[in-house]
């Protein structure tokens, strides 16, 4: 599966900071040093309704990460999936009377237009969930063999008590596991597992449904934890940087995820951080596919909106906040684009060098974009009120906004 074209990065003076970001897992900011290259892997879509304004706010604190780490002159190694055979899609098609694999072709093709449109920075590989199965197998028979996994009727589940750091990602107890795997595809209610929390590694095939040779196994499709799993073992290794997704995300999907790889390896951490972007809301609700309330990318670009003023209000908000998407927040996005544009179109203006390094000490600090354009406002301001005689501060302004949060002047 192919990802999306990548824009250029400007390559600005000096160095970058190291990102100081928010671990999940300990509940506090750790400071990371990938070496020379910084490995990420972020959870993506499920292609049946792409790409709502919660996706969009989660990507784009991604490729902030991915921009800050290329600022300090590293390599990025970036994974991301696309769940590209999972219940959700399958009931989506239908319920449309659609071929599942048509629709999941559809959607997971807008969803490349809108970040080639909001300038998100593409993985270096961007791989299905069905591309994936040939490798997916291997593993969740070695779980079995290894006595972490067992049969039941057919399916075969992950015994979570086989890896004694289970529960360490969220941090949960296991009542509020329970529930949530109860309302985030997992079943805790069916008879017959060892552990309510266990999640299924593979499902034996079910009529009318879509399935693969699955060697040992029989026929079926992968779980939706292994899948993950899979492909970031094969690309990047246990260890690597940074786990990323939506906070919604951290159980059960991460906790599971972890708790394969580490049973699977004997070693531990899966990642050194899980990252977790907060979620979206419109009109008092969590903007949700299930909800039906969600306000895509694609509807508000056909609107005649600049994608780079979608990016900035997404930028207007802290990554790890949840917060409401308005017609303000996209209205006081493109007055500031505006701004902005009006700033750097002067031929000289106050110096920028201070505004560089704010702003890398910004988004180093958890990523905090509200601080980074509080910056650039303050420039804005000063361009518009006292001038400057540097030739070469709008340049330099608007390649710092380029480079570091993605924003095309």
């Amino acid at each position: 599966m192919h990802a999306w074209p990548a824009s250029e990065v400007p390559a600005l003076p000096g160095k970058g900071r190291d990102l100081r970001i928010h671990d999940t897992a300990t509940g506090g900011r750790i400071t990371l040093d990938p070496g020379p290259v910084a490995r990420i892997y972020v959870c993506g879509i499920t292609p049946y309704d792409a790409t709502h304004m919660g996706h969009a706010a989660t990507y784009n604190a991604f490729d902030l990460v991915q921009r800050v780490w290329l600022d300090t002159k590293r390599q990025v190694h970036y994974v991301q999936n696309v769940t590209d055979v999972d219940d959700p899609l399958l009931e989506r098609a239908v319920r449309d009377g659609q071929d599942w694999t048509e629709l999941a072709e559809r959607e997971t093709a807008l969803f490349r237009e809108d970040m080639t449109a909001l300038r998100m920075l593409p993985p270096r590989h961007y791989i299905g969930a069905v591309e994936a199965i040939p490798g997916i197998v291997p593993l969740v028979e070695r779980l079995r063999d290894a006595g972490a996994a067992y049969d039941l009727d057919g399916d075969i589940y992950f015994s979570v008590d086989t890896d004694p750091h289970f529960g360490e990602v969220s941090g949960l107890d296991a009542e509020a596991m329970r529930l949530l795997s109860a309302e985030r595809g997992g079943d805790p209610e069916r008879p017959g597992k060892k552990n309510p929390l266990d999640p299924m590694l593979w499902m034996a095939a079910r009529p009318g449904e879509p399935s693969w040779d699955g060697g040992s196994l029989g026929a079926g499709r992968p779980g939706w934890h292994i899948e993950c799993v899979a492909i970031a073992l094969d690309h990047l290794g246990m260890g690597f940087d940074i786990q990323g997704g939506g906070s919604d995300l951290a159980f059960p999907h991460h906790e599971m995820g972890a708790s394969h790889a580490q049973a699977l390896t004997g070693e531990h951490p899966f990642a050194k951080a899980y990252v977790h972007a907060g979620m979206v809301g419109l009109d008092g609700e969590k903007m949700s596919k299930s909800r039906g309330n969600l306000v895509f990318v694609s509807a508000v670009r056909r609107d005649g909106v600049d994608p780079a003023a979608i990016r900035l209000a997404l930028l207007s908000q802290h990554y790890r906040s949840d917060w409401e998407w308005t017609d303000q927040v996209l209205a006081d996005a493109v007055e500031r684009l505006a701004r902005w544009r009006a700033a750097v179109s002067r031929p000289d203006g106050p110096s920028a060098d201070a505004l560089v390094e704010e702003v890398r000490e910004a988004l180093a600090d958890d990523l905090d974009s509200p601080a980074a354009l509080a910056a650039v406002d303050r420039w804005a301001a000063l361009q518009g009120t006292e001038g400057g005689t540097d030739e070469g501060a709008p340049g330099l302004v608007s390649r710092t906004v380029d480079a570091l949060l993605g924003v095309a002047l």
